[in-house]
């Protein structure tokens, strides 16, 4: 029976065969394809099999330039599977066959991709797209799946209609049409306004078509920019020519003012009241009102009498002090209409008895002066003996009492010694003695006073100050016991040189006697450029100092993005230098930029700048400039300054090279500057052509804190730099003038295109309030921001109110560039409130130093490190060493920097660590590491690190 079941299972099989082959010649009888191996030689008939079904088939795709289109499909149960193109098998050699089995259902699950290229479909003759077919057998039969298009994608240049600008009124309806170029598949449409893309589920004013068509409800001031439409498929990206849309607002009247007064004092005069084309005024070209501004009317005023004395009544009776009066009034006539009043007495007096009166009164004078009493004269001078002795009793009292007090000063100079050694260390404050005590220096037997010098000591750190005659030394106080290490210590001391200078000995003093050396306040003084002193601004927030040996560290001005990394291995073993890193203010230095360049970064020295380096350090900068465009704006330069004041270029950027003494990266923010020479440093630029260069400003609007009570108000505007320590500079000025800001800085792309930048206030409520300026607008020279030079740049807006009844006030105030970007303030405030500050904006107050000593300022342990550099220091042949590393990071914008470094990984990371300040967590390191397969240090990071 088993064999009659075979001989059957092999005929049918053979049947199968002949009826494929058969209907494949039908089809087509160019066909030379072997199917061989394409039907199996025999079919199992033992269990039925259902028909196959396609779990996954192919879909339509697009050949992008010449990469080809992959096809796939999935079938279970199949016993063959294989793909038909414009009705052509393809060759068995370019399937790529998978073989699965189902877990659930047991059946044979199979899969086959094939590839197809640009030169195939090109081939193609025909009005019919290329198109690919899977068939699936089974023992029960086949199935076809859909059919899958592949098309060769493109995208034309040409618009087939770009938008127009325009010119609309406020709150009009606006359409910009657009047609994008012809692609396949067809291109997806975007609008950009002023290069920010328009998202009409943000902004609802936006309506976008299916046509492609941009379309603004309401046409507002803010609506006024640069509409660009953008076209994009698989293959390339295309832009419209930019269509300017402008809204203008016509003018219209303001209320009537008051009449004013007749303006002749007496008799016929005139009236007048005016009005003002500022309800709203005309923008961006908006007609101007029509009518009269001013109308007059006849008017009469009266004539002013002034008052006339009457006649004299008559005289009253003698009194008993020998006079008598009369009196007069202001009637004759009495004054009228503003007249002036009578002058002159409205009473009169005068004696009425001939001097009679006078003459008794002095002889009652003479007969009452009688010569003193000798008696009396006893007296007084008795008094006057006791209060002089009363005064000498005082004076003695006076002097035993400072004679005891200077004596407990004399003693209180005497220290011990040994007491002020063990308490050297413990908070507190000591007095230095008095200089011109001379018990404490002639003494004999007397030890020596060790506190001579010290200071205020903050906390358990050391700070270091001079003694009175101790020149320019300076001796670091270590938190390890005084009395033993005070034989063996020694102390290297340089004052002639540029540098100051300690050097400890290593023996027996290990890293954590090192490491108790913590940072110097602030004020001390340093010695820098041939013997030149210079002292650190005392400034809170400005400048920064710290005292690093050889384990390194990182100085940061906290709120300023400026920052200082020395990494280890910088200073030489044993050694300790004062660091300090400070922003330089404005008015005391001279301006790096010249010509058309435009300072880009704040003035920033670190020092002391005569010291040598053993590797580079890197110092961070926050800029302004505008980066994100595709096409380069800018020239970038990094200057130095000279002792003689004057600045010059290191290096400009792109144009490096092997004598370049510093390298340069680049963020949207900031610029890391890796060197080996401390000083002065700024970033500088100017457009590079053809394109104008942007620089990014900061808008603030400023108001009085305090509750205003007189009829006038003043909010002042300021455009400056947006970097923090630029804003953070006004927001102490307006804190000492009191003022307040109002709302968060608004960000203002300022081009260099020469234009102005122009300022102007709008929808004032006229019959509450009134502006003082002379012209429509204010403006800000276009130099006086590009240059940079100009700080605290501020417009100021003086407004008057009708009454002091008036609280509420609300306006516009548009700040703009002329042909340019702008932002809109709305202000809404109640003037007789106290108002508090906007936002979280740094203060501006004493913000104290964030600097860090030895390993805890760097994110990366020093075993880790070591390992990295090992790794990668060495060339390989694969390319896999540091300059792979670099590309990762994207630090290989000029790699031959780095390739002249003992250790050019070590220096990579230092970069690393300083434009990763804020958020160094390993991951980003680690995961450069594992693109180039560095397993054995992952495994390092792992262990030693906190990945």
């Amino acid at each position: 029976m088993l064999s009659v079941r075979m001989q059957r299972d092999q005929g049918l099989g053979r049947i199968l065969v002949l009826l494929v082959l058969t209907s494949g010649y039908l089809v087509s009888d160019a066909e030379s394809i072997d199917y061989s191996d394409v039907i199996p030689d025999s079919f199992s008939f033992a269990s039925a099999e259902p028909l196959p079904e396609f779990q996954l088939e192919p879909k339509d795709g697009f050949i992008v330039k010449n990469r080809p289109v992959q096809l796939r499909c999935r079938a279970s149960p199949a016993t063959q599977i294989y793909f038909k193109c414009n009705g052509e098998w393809v060759n068995q050699n370019d399937h790529v066959t998978r073989e699965s089995l189902d877990q659930i259902t047991g059946l044979v699950v199979r899969e086959v991709d094939i590839s197809v290229s640009r030169t195939q479909v090109e081939e193609l003759f025909g009005l019919e797209d290329y198109w690919c077919q899977c068939v699936a057998w089974s023992s029960a039969g086949t199935t076809k799946s859909s059919r899958a298009y592949v098309r060769i994608a493109y995208l034309r240049k040409t618009f087939e209609q770009e938008p127009l600008g325009r010119e609309v009124r406020l709150e009009q309806e606006v359409l910009l049409q657009c047609r994008p170029p012809e692609g396949m598949p067809p291109a997806e449409v975007d609008w950009l306004k002023n290069e920010d893309t328009i998202d009409p589920s943000q902004d609802s004013n936006f309506l976008m078509t299916v046509e492609n068509d941009l379309i603004i409800k309401q046409a507002r001031l803010s609506d006024t920019a640069n509409y660009t439409c953008v076209a994009r498929n698989q293959v390339a990206k295309r832009r419209s020519s930019t269509a300017t849309l402008i809204v203008y607002v016509s003018g219209g009247w303001s209320s009537w003012t008051e009449w004013s007064e007749c303006n002749a004092q007496c008799g016929r005069g005139w009236q007048r009241r005016t009005r003002s084309c500022t309800n709203p005024a005309p923008l961006n070209g908006g007609a101007f009102c029509e009518g009269s501004a001013f109308q007059r009317v006849t008017c009469t005023t009266l004539c002013p009498v002034d008052g006339g004395w009457t006649d004299w009544a008559k005289w009253s009776a003698c009194g008993t002090e020998c006079t008598h009066w009369r009196s007069r009034e202001c009637q004759a006539p009495p004054p009228r209409n503003g007249g002036q009043h009578c002058s002159g007495s409205m009473m009169e007096s005068k004696n009425c008895t001939d001097g009679l009166c006078t003459r008794n009164k002095k002889a009652s004078i003479e007969h009452t002066s009688y010569p003193m009493d000798p008696g009396m004269g006893v007296t007084v001078y008795a008094g006057l003996v006791g209060a002089m002795l009363l005064c000498v009793v005082l004076v003695l009292c006076v002097g035993v009492l400072a004679y005891r007090r200077n004596c407990r000063h004399l003693h209180g100079d005497i220290t011990d010694s040994s007491s002020a050694l063990t308490t050297a260390f413990q908070p507190g404050n000591y007095k230095p003695p008095r200089q011109d005590n001379p018990h404490l220096l002639l003494h004999p037997s007397a030890p020596p006073d060790l506190t001579a010098t010290a200071c205020t000591f903050r906390d358990p750190l050391f700070s270091l100050q001079q003694g009175a005659n101790d020149g320019h030394h300076k001796i670091p106080m270590t938190t390890s016991p005084l009395l033993d290490p005070l034989p063996s210590l020694k102390i290297k001391m340089y004052n002639s040189s540029n540098l100051s200078s300690l050097e400890l000995p290593a023996e027996g003093h290990s890293d954590p006697e090192i490491l108790s050396l913590k940072h110097v306040g602030m004020g001390v003084t340093m010695v820098r450029d041939r013997d030149v002193h210079h002292t650190l601004s005392r400034e809170p927030g400005h400048s920064t100092s710290v005292t690093l040996g050889n384990l390194g560290g990182r100085l940061a001005i906290p709120n300023t993005g400026v920052s200082l990394l020395v990494p280890p291995g910088t200073i030489p073993q044993g050694k300790f230098y004062e660091i300090y890193l400070t922003i330089n203010k404005w008015e005391k230095t001279t301006l790096p930029s010249e010509g058309s360049q435009t300072v880009l970064s704040p003035v920033v020295s670190c020092g002391p700048s005569g010291m040598l380096l053993s590797r580079p350090v890197v110092l961070t900068l926050p800029h302004c400039a505008q980066l994100d465009t595709p096409t380069p704006d800018w020239t970038l330069t990094l200057k130095t300054q000279t002792h003689q004041g004057a600045w010059e270029e290191v290096l400009t950027v792109g144009e490096e090279s092997l004598s370049s003494p510093c390298y340069l990266q680049l963020e949207e923010s900031n610029c890391h500057v890796v060197m080996e020479q401390l000083g002065t440093y700024s970033l500088v630029g100017q457009s590079c052509p053809p394109q104008p260069a942007c620089k990014r400003l900061q808008l603030a609007l400023f108001a009085p804190r305090a509750p205003c009570l007189s009829l006038d108000y003043i909010l002042r505007i300021y455009c400056t730099q947006d970097t923090p320590h630029a804003l953070r500079e006004v927001l102490e000025l307006e804190r000492s003038l009191g003022g307040v800001l109002l709302e968060n800085p608004k960000p203002l792309l300022f081009k260099d295109s020469y234009h102005n930048l122009r300022l102007s206030i709008h929808d004032i409520p006229h019959s509450q309030w009134r502006s003082k300026l002379l012209a429509k607008y204010q403006e800000i020279p276009f130099y006086h921001i590009w240059s940079g030079g100009q700080r605290l740049l501020h417009c100021t807006i003086s407004l008057e109110r009708g009454s002091l009844a008036v609280s509420q006030l609300s306006c516009k105030i548009c700040v703009r560039q002329v042909e340019g970007e702008g932002q809109i303030f709305q202000l809404h405030t109640d003037i007789q409130e106290t108002l508090s500050p906007c936002s979280s904006l740094p203060s501006g107050g004493t913000c104290l130093s964030s600097s860090q000593v030895g390993p805890y300022a760097f994110r990366l342990p020093t075993s880790i490190r070591q390992k990295i550099c090992a790794s990668l220091d060495a060339p390989s042949a694969r390319g896999c060493d540091w300059r792979l590393l670099a590309h990762s990071l994207g630090f290989d914008r000029y790699l031959n920097y780095f390739a002249t470094k003992p250790s050019p990984t070590g220096v990579l990371l230092d970069l690393w660590e300083a434009s990763h300040q804020g958020d160094a967590d390993l991951v980003s390191l680690a995961t450069a590491l594992e693109e180039m397969g560095k397993s054995e240090v992952l495994v390092v990071m792992a262990t030693d690190g906190d990945c």
